[in-house]
């Protein structure tokens, strides 16, 4: 998923699918450790489609802390 459809997400669907994206990623890390995973490079797909969430996730509060202070 691209960091525009994320940004286009409320804040609550945002919430939704970082948690949505944490379960997925330990699913495969649980699943690699134990042999199951055939497409590793899923891994790093999943890891990076977290980050960007909780980029964008992180770029809200920030806002919304420098919003109240001022």
């Amino acid at each position: 998923m691209k960091a525009r459809e994320i940004r286009d997400m409320q804040d609550s669907e945002l919430a939704k699918h970082v948690a949505t994206l944490r379960k997925d990623v330990f699913g495969l890390r649980f699943a690699n450790a134990t042999g199951e995973l055939d497409d590793t490079a899923g891994m790093g797909r999943a890891k990076r489609d977290l980050a960007r969430a909780l980029t964008v996730a992180r770029e809200r509060a920030t806002a919304a802390e420098r919003e109240q202070h001022n």
